[in-house]
């Protein structure tokens, strides 16, 4: 790549540097790494999970930034543009920090064939490097143990949750999963496990290998109040009259609550103060995440593209009712598990639109289409592109009727840039 290459040409070669879109191992971020010669932050946390990985990080982000913490954040993927992998208290890192932390990687990679997400991965520990950051948060991308995030050694981890994901990777049940994400505990480093039930693989590989795990329901406990309000008790800290968070659905306590946990095991007790928590609380926002946009209709675009999250989705739009249907529009790529994505769902949507996902891996619409038809026993249309689902969407819908956008990424994002152009030409 020549000097002045913009970041798009970046991340077009970053797509042809490895004949495996994911390749799952360890061995290739540590030979780059050790060249790349970076200092250790003071602290570096973990976040595992099947869901909601996302909105942990970002309401952590926020809880640091909020107590004087300089904190740098990789997340996995971006719904609109590469930045928003890698933010720096909060911000997004600019094209410029990027590219030149791509140039940084490129210099030393030799003939290493990374994958996109690992060139991402050390792209973002340079640009945290250069910025001096206190502590870093990195997600895993997938499972945990071979994930390239798990190359860099951390102080304590998160795993908010263990359900059915990414199966061809991870394995086809809970225990091979769980035991793919027990991958980031360390002996001696406290992990939270965010859920009350806990996989036997996940406790045994604890036990074995002698790492802290603070449970769910066991080692802190939440409790809601009748003034809307919430209080949370940890091994150490006791927090009452907290606000519930500013990302939408009633989960987001559940997961606020693992990271006051996860805050308490790193040895931040200071910071879990009821303003600070609070005002730290209401920041994030997260797009494609049950987000609600208004045009001519009501328009709810949610990423759920598993069995769990469908099922959190369809108790979501239970909770908010509407007078009239629900139309969805679903696009899914092929390693995924459509009838358990539309199960929850198929005594909600009313209409079915099937559309093909911006991506290699998509399930062509028809095909998803005639899949859907049969799971759900009720027609489904095949649209040749977003915008023909989305018209088609617009044309069945009333003003009283609620059009939905999941199933992956790959179509939120796409959709949302769709509707905000509209709401601009409106």
């Amino acid at each position: 790549m020549t000097a002045g290459s913009q970041l798009t040409d970046w991340l077009a070669l970053l797509e042809t540097l490895s004949p495996h879109e994911i390749d799952l191992g360890l061995e290739r971020v540590h030979a780059v790494l050790g060249k790349l010669d970076l200092k250790t932050p003071q602290f570096v946390l973990h976040v595992a999970g099947t869901n909601g990985k996302g909105s942990s990080v970002a309401m952590l982000q926020s809880l640091l930034v909020e107590s004087g913490v300089s904190v740098g954040a990789y997340t996995s993927p971006h719904v609109f543009r590469f930045n928003e992998r890698i933010c720096i208290d909060a911000a997004q890192a600019s094209d410029e920090q990027i590219v030149a932390a791509f140039e940084c990687v490129e210099a030393v990679r030799g003939d290493v064939p990374l994958t996109y997400f690992e060139f991402g991965t050390l792209a973002a520990l340079v640009v945290f490097d250069k910025a001096g950051v206190d502590a870093v948060i990195l997600e895993v991308g997938m499972g945990g143990r071979l994930d390239a995030v798990n190359a860099v050694e951390p102080d304590a981890g998160l795993i908010t949750n263990v359900s059915l994901d990414h199966c061809d990777w991870l394995g086809n049940d809970i225990d091979s999963i769980a035991f793919e994400k027990a991958g980031i505990m360390r002996k001696g480093k406290p992990i939270v496990f965010g859920a009350v039930d806990v996989p036997a693989s996940l406790a045994r590989h604890a036990s074995d290998i002698g790492a802290e795990i603070i449970v769910a329901g066991r080692d802190y406990t939440w409790a809601g109040a009748a003034d809307g309000s919430w209080s949370w008790q940890g091994c150490r800290t006791q927090l009452s009259s907290l606000r519930p968070p500013s990302l939408a659905g009633d989960f987001q306590i559940d997961n606020a609550a693992g990271v006051l946990a996860l805050a308490e095991a790193a040895g931040w007790e200071s910071f879990l103060q009821t303003d600070v928590v609070n005002a730290a609380f209401a920041r994030p926002r997260l797009d494609g995440r049950l987000q609600i946009v208004r045009t001519d209709v009501e328009w709810l675009l949610d990423v759920a593209h598993n069995p769990a999250a469908a099922g959190v989705l369809a108790s979501s739009l239970r909770a908010r009712a509407i007078s009239g249907k629900t139309i969805a529009i679903v696009a899914m790529l092929d390693d995924k598990d459509v009838a358990g994505v539309i199960a929850p769902l198929q005594d909600i949507v009313a209409h079915w639109i099937a559309v093909t996902a911006d991506s290699p891996h998509a399930i062509e619409a028809a095909e998803l289409a005639r899949q859907i038809a049969n799971l759900s026993n009720a027609a489904c249309l095949s649209a040749d592109s977003l915008q023909q689902a989305m018209d088609s969407a617009r044309a069945l819908a009333t003003p009283e009727d609620r059009i939905l956008v999941t199933g992956s990424f790959y179509i939120v994002g796409p959709a949302l840039r769709s509707l905000e152009l509209y709401s601009r030409g409106s």
